[in-house]
């Protein structure tokens, strides 16, 4: 089984810088928004965003997750 990580579910890699993580974050948030996107999937698809760009973007929080990656 493959585990996805919030790099993964924003098509980032793992030394992503800040900017490099906004801009990706940006780029899918226009493209699964449900506002925009009438895809059925789209509402989960952008939770899934949201909670990976919330993780990201927080270094601690990051930090966090990169070691639970390490453990996997």
């Amino acid at each position: 089984m493959t585990i996805r990580t919030h790099y993964d579910n924003l098509h980032v890699a793992p030394d992503a810088d800040a900017q490099t993580i906004r801009q990706a974050y940006r780029r899918l948030s226009k493209q699964y928004h449900p506002d925009l996107n009438t895809d059925p999937d789209a509402h989960r698809i952008m939770q899934l965003i949201n909670q990976a760009y919330e993780v990201l973007s927080d270094p601690q929080k990051r930090a966090e997750h990169d070691q639970w990656i390490a453990q996997q």
